[in-house]
């Protein structure tokens, strides 16, 4: 009777593999590391027991341990939240985009979610004089969501239709067209102007559960999209026309990964205003650690992209005390060299 032979993966496949898995439990746990020191980094700072009492304990009569309770509970455990779930929306949305567009400098704002929400948000607040986040926070997702629709709608006609470039060029016009019209509209109204300049910074403080747990819904159905469509995004990447002979659908393909792009990055905006560079950052530092395999990839974004925006909330919290900058102003401090490094190398190797 003869043998079957049992085919085994290579043993430089299942290293690289049992690489990725411990890189993926070392960034899950910098991110516990980093949760728990956010809960205990602010204005007022809290030993580990103060952080185990505020978490857990039930309330008392002692003034001191109930005003850490508040703190803890109403404060820093929503914003830790807030920068965990806006963090790996933004991450997977940032290496999402760039592999459907093949563009390695390609961010969520591309489709311009971001000047989409911006203008919802200064809109309502201009007719409406909306001033909680829970009330105008779903049009700031309307508008992200809607101006997605209309970028990929925009680069599915003409001649370059379903092209890279023609997605970056309608989402660069009607980014800067809303721009132009975000800022007629808030020099024209105070309340809108001052919304419009802290909604810019970008900033995870300041929103409670009541928005954070309905925005959740949407970038868990986001990354619902984005996971069917990553086997696709490889062979996306080896070209349209190969992908199509490997029986890839791109038209469905591109339409779901749009989707999921618009949800994550829409809901993320909505909820914190635009974080610009940090999909762009994560998404790169990924490729670095995983390769171009986008089954990989793209959990390692989503992590990184926790981990950053975390870490950029805390160090916002220290480096001005008893003030704070807001996480979006510390990305950007750190994603503009980043971004500035990338066209350099970029040019150096071309050159």
């Amino acid at each position: 009777m003869g043998t079957t032979a049992v085919e085994r993966p290579a043993p430089r496949v299942v290293e690289a593999r049992r690489r990725r898995v411990t890189g993926l439990g070392t960034l899950v746990a910098i991110l516990v590391i980093a949760a728990v020191v956010s809960l205990a980094v602010g204005a007022r700072a809290l030993s580990p027991a103060d952080v185990w009492h505020g978490l857990f304990s039930a309330p008392d009569s002692d003034q001191r341990l109930t005003e850490i309770r508040l703190i803890v509970q109403t404060v820093r455990v929503p914003r830790t939240v807030l920068a965990i779930v806006a963090g790996v929306a933004l991450g997977v949305g940032g290496a999402l985009i760039q592999g459907y567009t093949r563009n390695p400098i390609a961010d969520t704002g591309l489709l311009g979610v971001n000047a989409g929400a911006s203008f919802a948000v200064v809109s309502v607040i201009a007719v409406f004089g909306f001033s909680n986040p829970f009330q105008y926070v779903w049009f700031g997702f309307a508008g992200a969501a809607v101006t997605g629709v209309v970028v990929f709608g925009l680069a599915s006609i003409g001649r370059g239709a379903g092209n890279p470039l023609t997605l970056a060029l309608a989402g660069q016009g009607i980014t800067v067209f809303l721009a132009a019209m975000t800022t007629a509209v808030a020099l024209s109204d105070k309340e809108s102007l001052n919304a419009l300049r802290f909604w810019n910074a970008g900033s995870v403080a300041g929103v409670g559960f009541d928005v954070i747990w309905p925005v959740t819904g949407f970038i868990v159905a986001g990354l619902v999209l984005a996971a069917i469509t990553l086997p696709a995004i490889n062979l996306l990447n080896l070209g349209d026309d190969v992908a199509r002979g490997l029986g890839v659908n791109i038209a469905l393909t591109r339409t779901i990964g749009i989707a999921a792009i618009t949800l994550l990055a829409g809901a993320a905006t909505a909820a914190c205003g635009p974080i610009a560079f940090l999909g762009l950052m994560v998404a790169h530092v990924a490729r670095y650690l995983t390769g171009p395999d986008y089954r990989w990839l793209v959990p390692y974004a989503g992590l990184l992209g926790a981990v950053v925006l975390l870490v950029c909330d805390i160090v916002g919290r220290l480096v001005v005390r008893p003030g704070e900058l807001d996480a979006g102003v510390v990305v950007a401090l750190v994603g503009a060299p980043f971004f500035a490094g990338l066209v350099w190398r970029g040019k150096f190797k071309s050159a």
